[in-house]
């Protein structure tokens, strides 16, 4: 975005907050005021994205009306733009009623117990939606690659998490499974980025500096766990965002299209598009026909 003072003679490119282009649009000049120029792509961005917030607010009026319990986990390779959605997902949100579950480290304790067992008191009860960024499936991906857990875990892992999975779906918990697939370049692109900004130095760690060398071994238990635990009653939804306001406004898309609340706009509004948003049997069967093609792999 540019702005361009009243001398004409100075133009800086600044970031505006989300929202400040499409509140302004019809704002009429003034003296005190300076001309912004932003992509039309943004203002279609900003449209759509406060139209399925709306949606959003109805489905938590209805879910905490009728005693739903819906659970959200947000999976994926380091920097895929997890975290960015699940805020879109969340900040007009009713804070009573939605929860955000980002857990550290097992601790000594936690490491004693039953693997699930940390994560089962973070459920949704009647009413609340919880959206877990990362879960129990770093058992999947990060621990075996990062070496925190053991082969015979990570396997035991695989067999197990079906049958988890269909106790909380069958308990009648309304269960999504979002992976969020980065190219190698783009998660390249975004490290630098944090690397540069003070306020995403948080993001940067040493899982996210090994995930680049790494990035075949994550591909291989990508694979692995869509194999193991794609299942007709607990499946896998892809989420390709190297565009992040696409996959962001697809992944929002694709809850809202799959559930029925008071109110729900025309479903024709809530179709994702088959370029951002990818079933786990045809990602299997993707990767399936390029793994000699290391290049052609999604992240």
């Amino acid at each position: 975005m540019t702005i361009k003072s009243n001398n004409e003679e100075s133009e800086k490119k600044v970031k505006l907050a989300e929202y400040t282009a499409i509140k302004n649009v019809n704002k009429v000049q003034k003296n005190n005021r300076v001309s912004v120029w932003v992509k039309k792509s943004t203002l279609e961005y900003e449209e759509e994205l406060r139209n399925l917030q709306t949606e959003l607010i109805k489905l938590q009026n209805h879910v905490k009306t009728q005693g739903l319990r819906i659970l959200v986990l947000f999976e994926g390779r380091d920097a895929a733009g997890k975290g960015g959605t699940i805020k879109r997902f969340t900040e007009h949100m009713n804070p009573r009623g939605v929860r955000v579950v980002a857990l550290e480290k097992p601790s000594d304790r936690e490491e004693t117990q039953w693997y699930f067992q940390r994560y089962v008191q973070h459920l949704p009860s009647a009413g609340e939606i919880v959206l877990f960024d990362r879960s129990w499936y770093n058992r999947a991906m990060v621990d075996p690659v990062m070496e925190f857990c053991t082969d015979e875990q990570n396997k035991r892992f695989l067999k197990d998490v079906p049958l988890f999975e269909q106790l909380l779906v069958k308990d009648g918990i309304f269960l999504f499974k979002f992976y969020f697939s980065v190219s190698k370049d783009e998660q390249t692109r975004r490290f630098d980025a944090r690397k540069t900004d003070p306020l995403k130095q948080y993001k940067i760690s040493h899982v996210d500096e090994m995930a680049q060398e790494l990035w075949d071994q994550y591909t291989i238990k990508k694979f692995q766990m869509l194999s193991e635990t794609n299942r007709t009653i607990a499946p896998w939804v892809i989420i390709r965002s190297d565009n992040k306001k696409k996959a962001r406004l697809n992944c929002i898309k694709y809850l809202l299209y799959n559930l029925d609340y008071e109110g729900k706009i025309h479903e024709k509004k809530l179709i994702p598009g088959p370029e951002f948003v990818i079933s786990g049997i045809d990602e299997l069967k993707h990767m399936e026909d390029n793994l000699l093609k290391p290049l052609e792999l999604p992240g």
